[in-house]
């Protein structure tokens, strides 16, 4: 089972980046998966989720309207794509998975994790 980041880097406030995670060992159409970050300092903060129950979508307020989470069952593949980033959006992301269909954006839901990727914002 493995999950594998992809797609971070630098950008300029105001601009977009889309992370990309590759999930090989299991499917992830029948896993409810998210997005985490990590800032140094700072807790591990939910991001957004889907569902495996019914394909609801799920975001934390910090990122209502900016991101969106989406998945390609055909790739095995889910993404995160980030628009209008801010400084505060700089971060690790994680992308994490869990057979668990009522898990949301708790971190200890979840049992797969990719390796992390980073996400710099600033001018």
């Amino acid at each position: 089972v493995q999950l594998v980041e992809s797609g971070g880097g630098l950008v300029q406030p105001g601009g977009s980046l889309r992370l990309s995670c590759a999930a090989s060992g299991f499917t992830l159409d029948d896993y409810t998966i998210a997005w985490f970050r990590q800032a140094p300092g700072e807790e591990r903060e939910g991001v957004s989720c889907i569902s495996s129950s019914d394909g609801s979508t799920y975001y934390a307020d910090s990122v209502k309207g900016r991101f969106t989470i989406s998945r390609d069952n055909a790739k095995n593949t889910m993404y995160l794509q980030m628009n209008n980033l801010k400084p505060e959006d700089t971060a690790v992301y994680y992308c994490t998975a869990t057979p668990d269909e009522s898990a949301l954006l708790i971190w200890h839901e979840y049992d797969y994790w990719g390796q992390g990727t980073q996400v710099t914002v600033s001018s």
